[in-house]
């Protein structure tokens, strides 16, 4: 159980991404003083959206630069806190080398700040952003757990670095923070296991997966039909609270999963064609899922990958996090179309009826 002190500042990792943005929002409003870790602290375009939330709030924010990969770039800005979010982790599809560009960065880059962490006589706690992916790696993993849901007692034991890669390296990153945290009794560690996270950016610009799927749900790239794939979805706005009642309420321990609903890319779907009709070209169908899996090496997805999820339902149980962290979830209904109107709004989209 940990009190933490709202006058001492606050370390966040990873401080332009998008869970990020809504976290610094939220700690700014509050008073606190964020030391937020980026790539490069010279590049002012990259930062105005965090800059103009400072303006606005009492809190206020400094700038660091730090590297996931070097070793004690993290000592600096962790000086004085009592509480550190660790939010920086890759998230994308487009990778050439598993191991470098998703596994290390996340296992190596978690292994560093906790490093800086164990340097720094002042932390208290630790909050990490793992991912359910640490608790499922494929869908068809449901099926062998009891009732086929998964909670926080649940690993993920059958990603590979070349099978699910991604979901790889959430899982060795957030294993090896339990490690460091029970080699030690100083800080403790909260982690946070969100689904998939949909919502608007602080940030318009910004690209994620999350972005791409959405903005394909609408720019034509799904038109004739979706597959049936099952998973969990968070607001960012929630789960950024999720954050910081993990980080602030003394009672918080363990792994909490982070998820409004379960659903899937047609219900998503629908959401979007209830609130704009047909101003967008929007899947009306499920796919068969023989013809996802011809089609899977054309479109970049292996078909291993197309056989384990589609059709398996993705299932989560939530209690934890409402039960312990007071958490109440947007509909995700509210979550797709506000996000959606974020990219018109952006002019992602080109209008028109199509």
């Amino acid at each position: 159980m940990k009190n933490i002190d709202r006058s001492k500042p606050v370390m966040v990792t990873g401080a332009t991404g998008y869970v990020a943005g809504w976290l610094i929002k939220k700690l700014l409003e509050e008073g606190i003083t964020v030391h937020a870790t980026v790539r490069n602290p010279e590049n002012k375009e990259s930062l105005k959206y965090l800059d103009a939330l400072a303006v606005k709030a009492k809190g206020n924010i400094r700038y660091f630069k730090a590297d996931l990969l070097t070793e004690g770039a993290f000592d600096e800005p962790a000086k004085g806190c009592e509480l550190v979010f660790h939010t920086a982790s890759p998230f994308t599809s487009k990778i050439k080398d598993p191991q470098k560009d998703l596994v290390d960065p996340a296992l190596i880059g978690t292994k560093n700040v906790l490093g800086s962490v164990n340097r720094t006589s002042s932390v208290k706690r630790v909050v990490l952003t793992s991912s359910c992916a640490a608790i499922i790696g494929d869908a068809k993993d449901c099926l062998g757990y009891p009732n086929g849901i998964a909670t926080e007692a649940q690993w993920n034991v059958t990603s590979t670095v070349d099978h699910q890669a991604y979901s790889y390296s959430k899982t060795v990153a957030e294993k090896a923070a339990w490690e460091i945290s029970k080699a030690q009794n100083r800080w403790d560690l909260v982690v946070i296991n969100p689904s998939f996270v949909i919502g608007p950016g602080i940030n318009p610009d910004a690209t994620s997966e999350s972005f791409n799927l959405v903005r394909q749900l609408g720019d034509g790239s799904m038109k004739s039909g979706v597959p049936s794939f099952y998973i969990g979805v968070v607001d960012v706005r929630d789960l950024a609270e999720a954050h910081f009642l993990a980080g602030f309420t003394p009672e918080a321990n363990g792994r909490h999963i982070i998820s409004a609903e379960n659903t899937d890319f047609m219900t998503l779907a629908a959401f979007l064609q209830k609130k704009f009709g047909d101003a967008y070209p929007f899947p009306k169908k499920v796919l068969p899922k023989i013809l996802i899996w011809l089609i899977a090496p054309a479109a970049g997805f292996k078909r291993k990958m197309i056989w384990l999820n589609v059709g398996y339902p993705w299932l989560v149980n939530n209690a934890k996090s409402i039960r312990e962290l007071g958490m109440h979830y947007r509909p995700i209904e509210k979550s797709i179309v506000d996000f959606f109107q974020q990219m018109i709004d952006n002019k992602v989209f080109k209008t028109g009826k199509r």
